[in-house]
C-alpha cells in the first residue's frame, strides 16, 4: 500500500512537473506577462498538482474512504477561510484580470472614482496597487476598486487631447481672438500640427464669450500636460493683453432701496431741537 502510494504520488508529481507546469508557463508568457505576474501565478499551478498527486496517491492505494473524509474536512475548510476571506479573494481575482486585460501599466497615469483620486502607478500587485498622487502620497489600493468601476486613462494611447475655454468681452472681435488662440497653439512646439487646433463659440455667459480650443499633445504624462497648458494659457493671454483683447471679470448689477427700521422723522428732530 505505501510502495502505490509512493509510485502514484511520483509519477503524477513527475508529469505534472515535466508537462503542466511547463505548459502553464508558456500559456502566461504568451498573454504577456511580466516575471512579477507569472510567479504567484505559477506558484498557484504547482499547488494544483501537488494535491493533484496526492489526491491519485491515496486512490491508488486504496485509501478513498480516507481520502473522502480529507475531501470533506477540506471543502469545510475551504468554505469557511473563503467567508472569512472574500476581500482578499476578490482583490485577488482583480489583480489577475489587471495583469491580463492591462487597463493600465507602471507608470500610467490614472483616475478613478469620476476623477477623485488620481496618479502614477508605481506598484501592481495581486492584492492591491500602489500609487503615487501628484501631492507626492503614496496610495495603497485595493484592486477591486480598480477594476469595479471606470478607470480613465489618458496615457493610454499616444495621443492626448486638451481643452481650455478663453473668455472674451461681448465687445472683443471674435475672429481677432479666434486667430491668436490658433497661432500660440501652433507655435508651441509640445502641441501637435496634425490632428490641427480647432476654436469653437462653446458659450454666451453673463460676462463673457466663451471660445474652446481644442489641442493635441503627443506621448502625453501628467508633468507634460500641465507644462504645456500651462504655457499655451500664458502666451494667449499676453497676446490677447497686446491687441486689447479683455479677458472680463464677472459682473453683477445690484438694484433696489434700502430701508431703515426706526427711521427718525424730521419732525420729531425740530421737536428734540426745540427741548
Amino acid at each position: 500500500m505505501a510502495v502505490m502510494f509512493v509510485l502514484a504520488f511520483v509519477l503524477v508529481y513527475a508529469l505534472g512537473k515535466l508537462l503542466v507546469l511547463p505548459l502553464v508557463d508558456r500559456v502566461l508568457r504568451s498573454r504577456g506577462l511580466d516575471e512579477h505576474a507569472r510567479t504567484p501565478l505559477a506558484t498557484v499551478a504547482f499547488i494544483v498538482v501537488l494535491f493533484a498527486a496526492v489526491a491519485v496517491a491515496f486512490g491508488a492505494a486504496g485509501l478513498g474512504n480516507f481520502l473522502t473524509a480529507i475531501a470533506t474536512i477540506g471543502a469545510a475548510a475551504t468554505l469557511a477561510i473563503g467567508f472569512a476571506m472574500q476581500d482578499v479573494l476578490k482583490n485577488f481575482v482583480a489583480g489577475v484580470f489587471i495583469y491580463t486585460d492591462k487597463p493600465f501599466r507602471i507608470g500610467d497615469w490614472i483616475e478613478w472614482e469620476d476623477g477623485t483620486y488620481s496618479g502614477i502607478v508605481e506598484d501592481i500587485s495581486l492584492r492591491v496597487s500602489r500609487i503615487k498622487t501628484f501631492d507626492n502620497e503614496l496610495l495603497t489600493v485595493p484592486n477591486s476598486q480598480l477594476t469595479d468601476g471606470v478607470i480613465k486613462n489618458p496615457v493610454a494611447k499616444d495621443e492626448l487631447r486638451l481643452k481650455f475655454v478663453f473668455g472674451i468681452g461681448y465687445d472683443d472681435d471674435i475672429d481677432l481672438a479666434t486667430e491668436i488662440i490658433v497661432e500660440e497653439a501652433r507655435k508651441h512646439e509640445g502641441i501637435m500640427d496634425t490632428p490641427e487646433p480647432t476654436v469653437r463659440l462653446t458659450e454666451l455667459a453673463d460676462s463673457y464669450v466663451g471660445l474652446q480650443s481644442r489641442i493635441w499633445i503627443q506621448n502625453p504624462s501628467r508633468a507634460d500636460w500641465v507644462r504645456t497648458r500651462g504655457e499655451y494659457v500664458t502666451a494667449v493671454k499676453k497676446r490677447f493683453d497686446a491687441e486689447g483683447i479683455e479677458i472680463p471679470y464677472p459682473q453683477r448689477d445690484l438694484s433696489g432701496g434700502v430701508e431703515l427700521a426706526g427711521a427718525i422723522s424730521a419732525a420729531d428732530v425740530e421737536a428734540t431741537g426745540d427741548d
